[in-house]
């Protein structure tokens, strides 16, 4: 590799990362005209890991990048969601009918979707020469006219803007704010995916289902065209450590861990493969996320806790603002930068903030507390509570920043 930048031409993107961020980033970027190489460290793209939520506030953006029909190929259209349920008994605390709602609140349904299926939608959108693969990037400096990349193989990459979708552990983190250690939240996640064959019928239909119980909470919906099961379950790590998606645990465990909650969870656990297994980690919201010509997106900016479902749709949303940014003040990438930052933070801080809260009201121990909690989830009404995530346009939204040149 040995790119240099000729400020005669458009300007040069990296995104360092080839997942949902850093793919989606350069889709938006090709749509509002512009180019950027995509540099990931993997030898083929893929998303490991299992389901996720794809909500109204990421569905109209997936929708304008022209990628819906692949996209639908495989996500199932949600027809019921919060179906919050008790641990002992699956008794029904609430339920809520999406199918119609979504569209007349928000314009678009939810969908439920393997991670894999929703960066294949993505990549569609990208040129595969824009994308290089084997590139494992192990620092980001910024320069006079912009920034250097530097490479495994020892390789070094000029840029204008580099943009840094590479996760919680990235690198490019290392180059915009004080390289801390990520803290273990004292929770580990279970996840295993169930053939449908295997899988109870109850847990085959279009729903999101949690059921909540004593410091655990268990988590089904149907993905991949409704052909398998996606099940994650979240519980205390003990001394579980290891946050890798590749590390598994046995069934007995997992089942050890859900003794004694309503059998259709336990069924569901034993029609299960191995199940992977990982810790949690933490980290406070960053003030500022963007140094000079380079940026982060997605998890790199704002890990946040899985448990409103937008760590996904966060990274769509940066994806497109940043985007937009870029493409009003091309010769001015600091600014644009800038701009970027200034649309996204606060919405980003306030979903890490929830997020992390929902984990202690989601674990409550039975109790005064756990039936108030429950005497408010039967009250409520989840999808037009959080309006404010749902119907939320990350682009209009862009307006209310001011102009790439503002501060």
């Amino acid at each position: 590799m040995s790119d240099r930048l000729d400020r005669t031409r458009a300007p040069r993107i990296a995104i360092v990362g080839g997942g949902i961020g850093g793919l989606a980033a350069c889709a938006f970027v090709r749509r509002a005209g512009l180019t950027a190489t995509v540099y990931e460290q993997a030898p083929a793209l893929r998303e490991v890991g299992a389901g996720l939520v794809m909500a109204p506030n990421a569905v109209r953006l997936l929708r304008r990048l022209g990628v819906m029909d692949h996209f639908l190929r495989r996500a199932v259209p949600l027809e019921w969601g919060w179906e919050f349920r008790r641990w002992a008994d699956g008794g029904v605390l609430s339920v809520e009918r999406l199918t119609g709602v979504c569209e007349r609140l928000y314009g678009e349904r939810t969908y439920v979707v393997h991670r894999a299926d929703l960066l294949d939608a993505v990549k569609s959108a990208v040129p595969a020469e824009w994308v290089r693969l084997g590139a494992r990037c192990t620092a980001v400096e910024a320069a006079a006219d912009g920034a250097v990349l530097h490479f495994a193989d020892g390789s070094r990459v000029e840029a204008d803007v580099v943009i840094g979708a590479d996760g919680l552990h990235s690198v490019v983190r290392g180059a915009v704010t004080r390289p801390v250690q990520p803290e273990y939240s004292g929770m580990c996640a279970f996840r295993t995916v169930v053939p449908a064959g295997a899988a109870p019928a109850f847990a085959l239909r279009p729903a999101q289902t949690l059921w909540l119980g004593p410091g655990r909470h268990f988590v089904h919906y149907p993905i991949a065209a409704g052909s398998a099961v996606n099940v994650v379950a979240f519980a205390p790590a003990g001394d579980f450590t290891d946050e890798s998606w590749s590390a598994t645990a046995t069934t007995r465990e997992f089942l050890a861990e859900f003794a004694g909650w309503d059998a259709r969870v336990r069924d569901l656990i034993t029609a299960g493969g191995v199940p992977g297994r990982w810790a949690l980690l933490d980290r406070a919201p960053l003030r500022h996320w963007s140094r000079g010509p380079i940026t982060l997106l997605g998890d790199a900016a704002h890990p946040m806790f899985p448990f409103f479902a937008q760590g996904a749709a966060q990274s769509v949303e940066d994806a497109a603002v940043l985007a937009r940014c870029l493409a009003a003040a091309p010769d001015e990438p600091e600014r644009a930068l800038k701009r970027y930052e200034a649309a996204r933070i606060d919405r980003t801080t306030r979903l890490q903030q929830v997020s992390h809260a929902r984990r202690d009201l989601n674990h409550l121990p039975d109790g005064p507390d756990q039936r108030s909690r429950d005497a408010a989830l039967t009250a409520s009404d989840p999808l037009v509570d959080n309006g404010w995530i749902y119907g939320y346009d990350a682009e209009a939204g862009l307006a209310d920043t001011g102009s790439p040149s503002a501060g």
